[in-house]
C-alpha cells in the first residue's frame, strides 16, 4: 500500500487539463503526461510546503488546488531540466500571498505579514531537496510496516481520523491504539536512522 495523495485530489485539475487541451493532439498528450509525472513526484512536498504556511487545512487544500491549476496553465513557461519543485513552490507562495490579502480584506485574523511569508519561503528553499529525500526515505520506511500498522498510521496521520475513530475502525481500545501508534513511531524512527533494522 502506498501512502500518498489519492488520485481523486487531481480530479479538478484533470477537468481543467481536459478542457484546455486540443482533443487528440499528440503533443498535448505528451505535455500532460510530463506534467502529471512531475506533479506526482513533487506532490507530497508541495502539500507539506503549503500546509506549513497556511494554518487552516481546508484553506491549504483550496490553495493547493488553485496552485496545481495555475501550474498546468503556465506549464509552457516551465524550463525542462530546471527545478520543478522550486517553480511549484513559487506558484504556491503567490497563491498564499493572495490568500493572505483576501483574509485581510475579510477582517479575518492574518497570522504573518507578507514579508514574513516571503522570508519563510526563502528559508525553505536551501533545504528543500534534503526534505524531499527524507520524505522519500520515510515513505520507504512506511512500506516496510505490517499492513495493519500502515492502516492505523494512514487513518491517524494521513486522513486525520480521531484516535477514537481509528480504534473503532481497527477493533482496538483507545489505549491499545495509542500504544500501537507509539510502537509505529518508534519503528519509523529506527528505520530512518538505520534502514536495515525494520
Amino acid at each position: 500500500m502506498t501512502v500518498g495523495c489519492p488520485k481523486i485530489q487531481f480530479r479538478a485539475l484533470y477537468l481543467v487539463m481536459d478542457s484546455d487541451s486540443t482533443s487528440g493532439a499528440p503533443e498535448n498528450a505528451e505535455k500532460m503526461e510530463v506534467f502529471i509525472e512531475l506533479l506526482t513526484h513533487h506532490d507530497q512536498a508541495l502539500n507539506a510546503y503549503v500546509m506549513t504556511l497556511v494554518a487552516s487545512a481546508s484553506d491549504a487544500q483550496d490553495i493547493l488546488q488553485e496552485t496545481k491549476i495555475a501550474l498546468w496553465r503556465s506549464f509552457e513557461s516551465f524550463e525542462p531540466g530546471t527545478n520543478f519543485g522550486a517553480w511549484a513552490r513559487k506558484a504556491a507562495l503567490n497563491r498564499i500571498l493572495d490568500y493572505r490579502k483576501r483574509k485581510g480584506r475579510e477582517n479575518d485574523r492574518v497570522w504573518f505579514s507578507e514579508e514574513c511569508y516571503e522570508k519563510l519561503a526563502e528559508d525553505f528553499e536551501p533545504n528543500a531537496e534534503v526534505r524531499e529525500a527524507r520524505n522519500h526515505h520515510l515513505r520507504e520506511c512506511i512500506t516496510k510496516l505490517q499492513a495493519p500498522h500502515r492502516e492505523i498510521l494512514t487513518l491517524r496521520y494521513f486522513r486525520d481520523t480521531s484516535i477514537e475513530d481509528v480504534a473503532a475502525r481497527v477493533g482496538r481500545t483507545v489505549d491499545a491504539t495509542y500504544r500501537v501508534l507509539s510502537r509505529i513511531r518508534l519503528a519509523l524512527r529506527k528505520c530512518l536512522t538505520n534502514p536495515a533494522k525494520v
